[in-house]
């Protein structure tokens, strides 16, 4: 079954402990150390448009990307509900394609994880170096290596919710450094009975040295990682990591100097 399908439905019950509003203020103070305090902003592999919501109530014009219309679908709603004036746009970040510049893209929740091909992952990066305005700020993060190694991979992990409940059986390709998940759902009906369904979802494990090798791959120029949960250095451990990167190779208007 394709990812995030009838799992959409139900995601953002199993999400709901997520910290989006501490990573919505992450954004937003290392977008503004960089000077983007306002203007166009694309949140890439943005789900169901949590975090899309939160810093469009920040001020930033904002732009979503997923490959999932289910999970658009979700996003649509909350912006029917909040007034906000986003854009979503149903592509495949391997080949999104956006209207013009924008002054920064977000891709937040391991969404750089789906992209199981190193060289893939390197034209992810080349794109959002020609979207992005001279000068542009990318922050993103990725699982490591390390986690799906040592902490989540070959474990089973199991919750209840009111209305639903999930089993998530994770299985460590330690070879191809491919975590394999399969997510089984236990959803309430109205009419009281219980529908089961299961997705596999796939997602490779990368290292900050070969995150910072693609980047410069794909244009992109390296400028800082912290742990993602310590908010500190990046140590061996690190399980969530967090990148910002800068664009390279144009040229802003009038001139300047970037480096």
């Amino acid at each position: 079954m394709e990812a995030y399908t009838d799992f959409a439905g139900v995601y953002d019950i199993f999400m709901e402990e997520t910290p989006y509003e501490k990573w919505c203020e992450q954004v937003h103070r290392t977008l503004k150390r960089y000077g983007i305090a306002e203007g166009l902003v694309l949140d890439l592999g943005c789900g169901t448009g949590t975090l899309t919501e939160l810093l469009a109530s920040k001020g930033y014009d904002m732009i979503g990307v997923d490959n999932s219309q289910e999970m658009l679908n979700r996003a649509i709603e909350k912006r029917d509900r909040s007034g906000h004036d986003i854009l979503y746009l149903c592509q495949d970040m391997r080949f999104f394609e956006l209207y013009g510049t924008v002054k920064a893209v977000v891709c937040l929740c391991d969404s750089i994880n789906y992209i199981t091909e190193p060289e893939e992952l390197a034209l992810v990066f080349a794109l959002v170096n020609n979207y992005l305005d001279p000068g542009g700020i990318f922050f993103f993060d990725f699982n490591t290596d390390y986690k799906y190694r040592e902490v989540i991979g070959d474990t089973v992990i199991a919750e209840n919710r009111e209305h639903c409940s999930f089993i998530w059986e994770n299985y460590y390709h330690e070879k191809q450094r491919i975590n394999e998940y399969d997510v089984t759902v236990f959803e309430e009906e109205k009419s009281g009975k219980y529908r089961k369904y299961t997705e596999t979802h796939y997602q490779r494990g990368y290292t900050l040295r070969e995150i910072r090798d693609l980047l410069s791959k794909g244009g992109l120029v390296f400028l800082d990682a912290m742990d993602g949960d310590t908010k500190e250095k990046v140590t061996p451990l690190s399980q969530r990591i967090w990148v910002t990167a800068r664009e390279a190779g144009k040229e802003p208007a009038g001139g300047g100097d970037y480096e």
